[in-house]
């Protein structure tokens, strides 16, 4: 029998109500992938409230999780918990079904997202969710960490969009923050921090700052050959993007859009470039 890799949820769950306050939507995914006869499957799953985790057919000896949020968005007082580990020696894909959308909140109300990621000794984890949108009056505060064995690999990608541009949308109020930690076996490795708020259109306007782009991504690629693939990422970037090998072995890229169709067409490649398998089917839709 082999024992499940513990992964436990980032925090305990909270009253969907409180004080009067309106219903709010919370879930909780975990997702653990063991190796057996040389491919990826489920070790642990649990799934509760308006997260769960779907399995598309195998693409090869990685797994595939789709996340799906059956809330149909984020807004104030939200809670969604999700914590993936990749066990020695498995390969696991992370995506989620479509681009998430965070709405208008309420006063003092703020949808909270924690992410937790723990790749083991010989693993390889992919975190490719799809586009986060972000719609005026947005409240959301999402913190993502992530735990590395000495020799495990970690493919991070976080699209953001500041309005959908096609519908005329402006961010004139929101609040935004956005946390990322990477330890290798529990030593600092990558730490990047995100906070908009305010009239974040003209924050955004600021030459200095995203020169007016409409949408945003990082790209985090941990692995012994990160440098090698250095050169071939920075030629596909466009001229509002950039590359860096922070350190031996973690290589990162910020990319600016003036929207996300923009996006798409510059990040895709750079996933492809990175990946070892193909995209995730949902991003293809």
């Amino acid at each position: 029998m082999t024992a499940s890799l513990a992964v436990p949820l980032s925090c305990a769950p909270t009253p969907c109500v409180r004080g009067g306050a309106q219903p709010r939507a919370q879930g909780q995914v975990r997702v653990t992938a063991k190796a057996r006869d040389g491919a990826a499957v489920i070790d642990d799953l649990h799934q509760q409230g308006s997260l769960k985790a779907l399995f598309p057919r195998s693409r090869g000896a990685a797994l595939d999780a789709v996340l799906l949020n059956t809330g149909g968005g984020v807004t104030g007082g939200d809670r969604f918990d999700v914590a993936i580990g990749a066990g020695p020696d498995t390969h696991l894909t992370v995506t989620t079904q479509a681009a998430e959308r965070a709405y208008k909140a309420q006063p003092q109300e703020t949808g909270r997202l924690r992410n937790r990621l723990t790749v083991q000794a010989g693993a390889r984890l992919d975190w490719l969710p799809q586009e986060t949108i972000l719609f005026d009056g947005a409240a959301v505060d999402r913190r993502l960490s992530a735990d590395l064995a000495v020799d495990a690999t970690l493919l991070l990608v976080e699209p953001l969009v500041f309005g959908r541009h096609a519908m005329g949308e402006t961010l004139r109020s929101g609040r935004f923050t956005d946390r990322i930690d990477i330890r290798r076996e529990g030593v600092p490795l990558f730490a990047d921090r995100t906070a908009l708020s305010g009239d974040i259109a003209a924050h955004l306007a600021r030459p200095g700052v995203a020169a007016g782009a409409g949408a945003m991504a990082s790209v985090v690629y941990a692995a012994a050959d990160a440098e090698r693939h250095l050169p071939a990422l920075r030629a596909c970037l466009p001229a509002t993007g950039g590359a860096s090998l922070i350190r031996d072995g973690l290589l990162f890229a910020r990319l600016l859009a003036p929207d996300s169709f923009t996006l798409r067409k510059h990040l895709l490649p750079l996933i492809d470039l990175l990946s070892t398998t193909p995209l995730p089917r949902t991003w293809t839709i």
